[in-house]
């Protein structure tokens, strides 16, 4: 299975049976991911550098605006997709099967958790995965310790505080806070 071909499984939202080859694949991919994290998160790197080795994890060229403090990890890497002016801060953790679709002029708050995978319910399922795409819009905010989970949508400009735990989509120029975070207001209000 190519790397494209699971990228294609991944995104087609579809229940991935364990032990089958798409499942098989992720684990390749992982191993990839783990070698190329622990060379981000093992010693300083100029900016020109960890741009290198994200567009390495990656698969995608990131313009000289992206910023990254580490450490950094995700277990995948393939399946993230970084416009142009993204800032992802330090202890973020990325699980990026399902995909992860970052929107230009993002800011990624330290310790933020994006999550693309659920399990099977059923016992006999557990191994399954259920991948949901997270798709942030143009100019975001995400703040410090927010967790992300699979098939929420954050629209253009949003901001999410910290902290917050975004179970559903949050339109655009809104705020949101809280667990689960809940829409406060208009950010021109």
């Amino acid at each position: 299975m190519t790397n494209a071909e699971f990228i294609q499984a991944m995104n087609s939202s579809t229940q991935t049976k364990c032990g089958g080859d798409v499942h098989l694949k992720m684990h390749e991919l992982s191993q990839e991911a783990l070698r190329i994290t622990a060379e981000i998160n093992s010693r300083y790197h100029e900016p020109a550098e960890l741009r290198h080795l994200m567009e390495q994890l990656t698969g995608q060229e990131l313009d000289e605006a992206f910023g990254l403090f580490p450490p950094f990890y995700t277990d995948c890497g393939k399946n993230i997709h970084i416009g142009k002016g993204v800032f992802i801060n330090a202890g973020c953790k990325f699980q990026d099967q399902g995909g992860i679709f970052i929107g230009d002029h993002c800011l990624i708050g330290h310790n933020t958790v994006i999550a693309t995978l659920n399990h099977g319910i059923l016992p006999e399922e557990r191994g399954d995965l259920l991948p949901k795409p997270v798709r942030i819009g143009e100019g975001v905010w995400i703040g410090s310790g927010s967790i992300l989970l699979p098939g929420v949508t954050i629209g253009d400009r949003a901001v999410i505080g910290a902290g917050s735990v975004v179970t559903k989509d949050v339109p655009a120029d809104m705020i949101a806070v809280g667990n689960p975070a809940r829409v406060i207001r208009s950010i021109y209000a």
